[in-house]
């Protein structure tokens, strides 16, 4: 599929641009305007919201966003060399694109949005995680977003969408647990991008819950790093610099347990009790 929008191949464009992908700011670009409407469609009805994205180069995902009725598009990148590119394509739908320079995890998103919101992005791999953890951990919730539908590695992925006892479980697992829905949706290959990488790569659908199980996202990231950065270590040791087996006694756990036999639940029962 070359043309959604009647703009130029992403091929052509790459080309007249000069924008050879960057492995210092995590750039891979897709080019299959299948897969950008797939990914498109996966964040459902966009037609009554802004919809952020990060990383977008040429503007591949962000064509297919507007083409797919996005009422705006708020497209935050890094490269100023797409710029141009992006210039393009704003001015091919006028008032629809809005180009904002700078760095994603710098810039104040929720400062940028009118209205119901959904950020939808093939994250630069290199800043995908600290992003993500980000959005999750904002001290006010519900946040500004209704859906985040994002590209990761796929071991990045099941990190995210792991449960107690699967083997991917740990930090972000508890974390996107804690305040999402997480599944992933399906897969793309490393052949789809330019350059192609040598991993897989995930799209996943995280919904947020409207009631997270109480607790202070400070107090949860305390309890993960320790639990998990010792995750060999019954419990009771590894948590041993926050109380160790009083804390456990607090929050009714098994100490010979293990960080990754945790339930989510568990977790944030333990931070409310540090």
């Amino acid at each position: 599929m070359n043309a959604i929008d009647g703009l130029p191949k992403l091929a052509d464009v790459i080309e007249r641009y000069g924008l050879a992908a960057k492995k210092s700011l995590g750039q891979n670009f897709l080019l299959d305007l299948n897969l950008t409407s797939r990914i498109a469609r996966e964040a459902g009805d966009i037609s009554q919201c802004d919809v952020v994205e990060i990383g977008p180069g040429p503007g591949g995902l962000t064509r297919a966003l507007l083409a797919n009725g996005a009422r705006r598009v708020i497209a935050i990148e890094r490269d100023e060399r797409c710029l141009p590119a992006l210039e393009e394509i704003s001015n091919h739908y006028p008032g629809r694109l809005i180009i904002v320079p700078g760095d994603a995890l710098e810039v104040d998103i929720p400062a940028l949005i009118d209205g119901p919101a959904k950020l939808v992005a093939n994250l630069p791999y290199n800043i995908a995680t600290p992003l993500l953890t980000g959005w999750l951990l904002g001290k006010t919730w519900p946040p500004f977003y209704s859906s985040l539908t994002l590209m990761f590695q796929r071991e990045v992925a099941e990190r995210i969408c792991a449960q107690a006892g699967d083997k991917a479980f740990g930090r972000l697992g508890v974390l996107c647990g804690w305040r999402t829905d997480a599944h992933i949706a399906f897969d793309i290959s490393p052949q789809a991008f330019t350059p192609s990488p040598k991993v897989t790569s995930s799209v996943v659908n995280l919904i947020p819950k409207a009631a997270p199980d109480p607790c202070e996202s400070g107090k949860l990231e305390m309890i993960t790093k320790a639990a998990f950065g010792q995750r060999r270590k019954m419990l009771r040791s590894s948590l041993k610099v926050l109380g160790g087996q009083s804390l456990l006694d607090k929050a009714g756990i098994d100490g010979q347990l293990r960080a990754e036999q945790l339930s989510v639940e568990q977790f944030a029962a333990l931070a409310r009790e540090i």
